[in-house]
């Protein structure tokens, strides 16, 4: 570790550790948001309101949420590549036996379990990836990382979806789950062994020195607000993905299930965004990118307003690209500006908002959208993201990381 201060851009291990960082994201976000693509099959077939088939990605976003910090405090002791290895490997097997549930509240328990062993890439990734790229280019990187999330999050629905319309959702789900172990097979034959970072594994630093950590982030007016950010703009987008489909196959659309399968080929909006906001920020500062992208948005909620089909997918492409390009600006803004020691319990404090607003709105806005119709729920969706702008204004406007 003495002397190294981050691969460079272009080196063989930069490139070796962002495709290894790519397959890891499809690996963990392929089957974190698999059942979004089924969610009105799920709910036809266990006879449960959409709010309660919507708990299929809650109890998973709510099981990473609650191990983020655990596993950053594994990878603090183990290593960051081995605690990310052994988290991907348990939740591919997890994955494979969800689908084998008979029933509602077993299939959540193993969700849920599923969540918690998916926590480790996004405990540790940013974290691993700040310590082990050159700092001039850590923000471009992290824009990297993110867009290979998004293409798992898309992966991961455009497999379930057609192949559940064809056969049923479970044997969707198990695609995915096959996609995501091969996945997880790259990601650890191409990612490089850590050289930034040297495991704590003396064993009395454990209690006070863990929650001391913890404790300097929340303290940190920057952090909090960054963790804000994460917990208002996650909670609205994952609520969006999760009753568009409900609204697309409900009158006046009555789309079939594989049409609607296709709006998320919107996240490769996300995918072109991402890496493009990591750039902007090293020319015009991370935050004008944030709230441009929050702006962004906002627009296109508010194009989907509009009762017609190309509306709403117009709309959830703008959508889309602005909040991947807010997520790409705060995850790698809270790693960097926290200090050297506490870079881990940041970044996974920041995945504990934005896992846990996932969780809560992604279930809670469905009795919005049952209750007050499309509308209601587009304009609650909007108050949310105009709140976490103005949080960012109030408490980040004049941060430098």
């Amino acid at each position: 570790m003495s002397g190294f201060t981050g691969h460079l851009h272009g080196s063989r291990d930069y490139r070796r550790l962002l495709a290894g960082l790519f397959f890891a994201g499809i690996a963990t976000f392929a089957q974190l948001y698999s059942p979004q693509a089924v969610l009105p099959l799920i709910a036809d077939d266990l006879g449960v309101p959409p709010a309660t088939a919507a708990l299929s990605v809650s109890a998973c976003t709510l099981g990473l949420a609650a191990a983020v910090l655990p596993w950053s405090m594994v990878a603090d002791r183990i290593g960051r590549v081995p605690a990310m290895a052994i988290g991907i490997v348990a939740a591919t097997a997890l994955g494979l036996a969800a689908p084998l549930a008979s029933e509602i509240t077993l299939f959540l328990a193993v969700r849920a379990a599923e969540g918690l062993a998916l926590g480790a890439v996004p405990a540790v990734a940013l974290a691993y990836l700040s310590e082990e790229v050159d700092a001039g280019h850590a923000a471009a990187a992290a824009g990297s990382y993110i867009s290979g999330t998004t293409v798992g999050g898309l992966a991961g629905r455009l497999v379930a979806g057609p192949v559940a319309d064809f056969a049923q959702w479970r044997t969707g789900l198990w695609a995915v789950a096959a996609l995501c172990a091969a996945s997880a097979a790259l990601f650890l034959w191409l990612v490089p062994r850590a050289r930034g970072f040297v495991p704590r594994r003396d064993l009395t630093e454990r209690g006070p020195r863990i929650a001391a950590r913890l404790a300097v982030n929340l303290r940190s007016p920057v952090q909090l607000a960054l963790y804000v950010q994460a917990f208002l703009l996650m909670g609205g987008f994952v609520a969006v993905y999760n009753y568009l489909g409900f609204h697309l196959t409900e009158p006046p659309f009555l789309l079939p299930a594989w049409i609607v399968t296709l709006m998320f080929l919107a996240y490769l909006a996300g995918t072109a965004s991402s890496p493009w906001a990591g750039s902007l920020t090293a020319r015009y500062g991370r935050m004008p990118v944030l709230l441009g992208s929050i702006v962004v948005s906002v627009a296109g909620l508010a194009i989907m307003f509009i009762p017609a089909v190309a509306a709403l997918l117009v709309g959830l492409v703008v959508f889309t690209a602005g909040f991947f390009a807010a997520h790409a600006v705060a995850s790698s803004w809270a790693p960097v500006s926290a200090r050297s020691d506490t870079r881990a319990q940041a970044s996974s404090l920041y995945y504990l908002g934005y896992y846990a607003g996932s969780s809560l709105f992604g279930w809670a806005l469905g009795w919005v959208f049952a209750g007050a119709g499309w509308g209601g729920f587009v304009t609650v969706v909007i108050a949310m993201f105009a709140v976490s702008a103005a949080v960012a204004v109030l408490a980040l406007r004049r941060a430098r990381a």
